[in-house]
């Protein structure tokens, strides 16, 4: 399904710091990347009418990201408190691009073990 806000969403670097920092190895952030854009189509497909949806929508993609840190574990990295906040603020980005611009980012993340 093509991503209603493509044009935000295309020139937007997801998890540019993860890439530029060498501690994270590329072709797992692809696939941190690749979930984050997983959750924009969502909310195209579900359109949420409310922060609460929205959070609700959010729920799938932090448990991806749970078994996601132990492919970065297993490549000698891991999601810690820095790429935590990196990936806080993408979920943030994505929110704010569809107009929840009020949304927490703690609470898009609930759930989150890393």
């Amino acid at each position: 399904m093509p991503i209603t806000k493509q044009r935000q969403v295309a020139g937007h670097a997801f998890l540019r710091q993860m890439y530029d920092d060498s501690y994270f190895p590329d072709h797992v952030v692809d696939q941190g990347k690749a979930i984050l854009l997983r959750l924009c189509e969502r909310i195209d497909a579900e359109r949420p009418s409310d922060l609460e949806s929205l959070y609700a929508l959010t729920q799938a993609p932090t448990e991806e990201l749970n078994l996601l840190d132990g492919e970065f574990v297993a490549a000698g990295s891991g999601i810690e408190t820095v790429a935590r906040e990196w990936i806080c603020d993408e979920f943030g980005f994505v929110a704010s691009t569809y107009g929840f611009k009020e949304a927490d980012t703690e609470e898009l993340t609930a759930g989150r073990d890393w």
